[in-house]
């Protein structure tokens, strides 16, 4: 039920027997359509609105407090209304002093000539090697909530039921009264967080130590730091293929080549990574040997040591972005160290992060690296950021060290498997036509293939008419897709009930176009 909301002043309780009995049932009614009304800020906002006409340009609004005493609501309740009010133009809030009426809107500004930018930007991609591309589509295809109504099977994240909220909420609230909570952090990050980040990565014999680690603010965050400090703009860099576009988008808008290096469901095929390094004279490989973005493929024990030497061999570094650990399924078995805690040589730049487990506002990861690179790493991340708040790393430290965390996992490791479990099934016996070559035991997403000659793009206009969302394959290849593909999560889903219909919609949207 929502806050209560009153639309005159509060009579005591003397006062509101004779209110009653005067005004009679039509303040009843009207109060119990208000008590109905979905949003308490929407109503508070619209009853403001309408009040406006009694105040002059500039004149002041009643304080928040005489509007929570008003309209017993509460304060977060009358700020919302107001920041709402205040984003049509209506009011101006100004702290310290309060909300008043905005002035009259004048003639509207001249549109200006932006024009100019096309010959600039031309300009300076004209004299890169490289010329810098930004393009967040495919980014997008999986960051983009879809219409009310529409099955979420793009998403990148755990559906909010599955999320730890109320252990994130209880791990804040703790952070938030730490001594110090609200200072400069060390620009590494805090020393127990980085420990906490170093003995997942290396494990329990040290081959990771606290000072090898930098925490920065999320996995994206920590990709573009690792490239920026790895590779110069106009250099090739090598990528698995297929692979996750935001790393694509990052190396694009940095002028890198991506240079592709085909997967099979053993993870990179080495012999190829060796060609590609002799082709191309690249210094960097990025990938994901656990649970691929996109094909879910797991780097088999006989390749983890072949990837380090062949990259070794040729002076180059390999960013490993092991991004789903955390989101391992239940009948998984053992998990692969990371390939961070074999390496000795300094040839692996690791990328961990809590994000995936917990939610996507809860951005936070770990940069892990040895040799000279770290202070190059440290270097960038110190100008581009300074630092990640220090609430959010004081929080981080208390939710993973809460009871609520490891209890989390095992129910978030058993509900993905359950779901994995459901999609597989309804896809094959509702659409034995699209091929599922490898069924993963970590992450949130299968990767299919369609018919040859099939269309993804139309298939995906299609899926959206039939009130289910999916990723189109294109954008996780760097050069020419050999098929057409289709990544489908079931992490983002509201339940196995709602993953069963998403995949009878999706039956429809093939009917319709293949």
């Amino acid at each position: 039920m929502p806050p209560r909301v009153f639309l005159a002043g509060t009579p005591d309780e003397g006062e509101a027997t004779g209110v009653v009995t005067a005004i009679g049932f039509e303040v009843i009614a009207l109060f119990s359509v208000l008590m109905q009304e979905r949003s308490s800020v929407g109503e508070l906002a619209g009853r403001l609105r309408q009040e406006l006409d009694r105040y002059s340009p500039g004149g002041k609004l009643p304080s928040s407090r005489a509007l929570v005493e008003r309209f017993r609501v509460s304060p977060v309740t009358v700020s919302r209304a107001l920041a709402q009010l205040a984003a049509e133009g209506l009011v101006v809030t100004r702290p310290g002093a309060g909300a008043f009426r905005a002035e009259p809107r004048t003639q509207a500004s001249p549109v200006g000539d932006t024009s100019w930018q096309e010959v600039a930007l031309s300009a300076d991609a004209a004299a890169e090697l490289v010329p810098r591309s930004v393009d967040a589509s495919g980014v997008l295809a999986s960051l983009t909530a879809p219409p009310p109504g529409v099955i979420e099977f793009n998403g990148g994240y755990l559906h909010q039921s599955l999320q730890p909220e109320r252990a994130m909420a209880a791990a804040l609230s703790r952070a938030s009264r730490r001594p110090g909570a609200w200072g400069r952090p060390p620009m590494e990050g805090l020393p127990e967080l980085r420990e906490w980040f170093a003995r997942g990565i290396g494990g329990p014999g040290g081959a990771v130590t606290a000072a090898e680690v930098l925490i920065t603010a999320g996995g994206q965050s920590a990709l573009t730091t690792a490239l920026r400090a790895l590779a110069p703009p106009g250099a090739p860099v090598l990528v698995e293929s297929p692979t996750y576009p935001g790393m694509l988008a990052i190396a694009r808008a940095a002028g890198l080549r991506p240079i592709p290096v085909p997967v099979d469901p053993d993870g990179v095929r080495p012999s190829l990574l060796a060609d590609a390094f002799r082709a191309t004279g690249a210094r960097v490989f990025v990938c994901q040997p656990l649970f691929q973005n996109p094909t879910g493929a797991m780097l088999a024990p006989e390749r983890r040591a072949e990837v380090l030497r062949i990259a070794h061999e040729a002076g180059a570094f390999v960013i490993e972005d092991d991004f789903v650990r955390r989101l391992v399924h239940e009948d998984a078995g053992p998990l692969p160290r990371p390939l961070a805690a074999d390496d000795p040589d300094g040839v692996v730049v690791h990328v961990s992060s809590l994000t995936k487990a917990t939610s996507p506002s809860f951005r936070l990861s770990a940069l892990a690296a040895r040799g000279p690179v770290l202070e190059r790493l440290r270097a960038i991340q110190v100008v581009d950021t300074f630092f990640v708040p220090r609430p959010l790393q004081e929080a981080a430290l208390e939710l993973v060290g809460s009871p609520a965390w490891p209890r989390h996992l095992r129910a978030i490791s058993a509900e993905l498997k359950s779901r994995r479990d459901t999609m597989t099934a309804a896809l094959r016996l509702d659409l034995p036509e699209l091929a599922l070559p490898h069924i993963p035991s970590g992450g949130y997403h299968l990767w299919l293939r369609l018919p040859d000659g099939a269309d993804e793009a139309a298939l995906t206009s299609a899926a959206l008419r039939a009130g289910v969302a999916i990723t189109p394959g294109r954008p996780y290849f760097s050069a020419e897709p050999p098929a057409g593909h289709l990544r489908l999560s079931f992490a983002a889903a509201a339940g196995i009930g709602e993953i069963t219909e998403g995949v009878r919609r999706l039956r429809a949207a093939c009917d319709e176009v293949l």
